[in-house]
């Protein structure tokens, strides 16, 4: 169990598109580290205290978290984990298939930021990790409008951290790379990946596919009270693939 549970309040958590893979993960960790967690995404979910949300909707991110203030207490954690991947080669890309993944990846983080945000600043203390991707260290063909959100998720992360910061609040990002989850498996099965997972784990230093409690991990400390005086900070969690 990590130090988050051994000193300090109880916190609560929310982490966004909980309900599967790295979301899941991140949620099941955070629970096991002694916080109080809720669950925002558009899928049902049994995991922490689960609601049904698209984060797209500013209204929807703002009524969820009034609701998790009402059952759990007021936010000091959360993790934007939602997110949509996307294989279209750019001159064919349609502009709703490109504003549906910026909306999710992107200003789904902007929407819920804002909204955990004012319990934050009220308390003088607060932890947010935005789940990016490794895709923003080297690009990915096909994938334009999923790199450029994430690698605007990046910048945002390193901005909110500046502005912040004097207020208790560290923001830092966590980019995995190949990550055991439904979205790789789909990818791989549509034959998006540029070869097999297979392939990937042979370039791979550590020579295996990610987990999604790898990126669990990465969050814990981030999240918990020692780790006040770490912000702005882009945690990659792939392998070695990009150092």
């Amino acid at each position: 169990m990590s130090a988050a549970a051994d000193s300090g309040p109880v916190r609560t958590a929310v982490v966004t598109g909980g309900a599967s893979g790295i979301g899941r993960a991140v949620a099941r960790r955070l629970a096991a580290d002694g916080m109080k967690v809720a669950v925002l995404d558009i899928a049902p979910t049994e995991e922490g205290y689960g609601l049904t949300v698209d984060v797209t909707d500013r209204a929807q991110a703002d009524k969820a978290t009034d609701a998790v203030r009402e059952r759990l207490g007021p936010v000091s954690v959360l993790v934007d984990a939602a997110g949509k991947d996307g294989f279209t080669r750019f001159g064919k890309l349609p502009f709703a298939d490109r504003q549906r993944v910026v909306d999710i990846n992107l200003n789904g983080v902007f929407h819920c930021v804002r909204s955990a945000l004012p319990d934050m600043w009220k308390a003088h203390w607060g932890r947010i990790v935005d789940i990016s991707s490794s895709s923003t260290h080297s690009g990915q063909p096909f994938m334009a409008h999923y790199v450029a959100a994430e690698s605007a998720v990046n910048g945002l992360t390193k901005s909110l951290a500046l502005e912040l910061g004097p207020r208790g609040i560290t923001v830092n990002a966590v980019p995995p790379g190949f990550v055991d989850t439904p979205m790789l498996c789909a990818a791989e099965q549509s034959q998006q990946l540029g070869g097999s997972v297979e392939d990937h784990i042979a370039r791979t230093p550590v020579r295996r596919v990610g987990r999604p409690e790898d990126i669990a991990a990465a969050c814990s400390f981030p999240v918990s009270e020692e780790a006040g005086h770490i912000t702005g900070r882009i945690l990659g969690v792939n392998g070695g693939r990009n150092t």
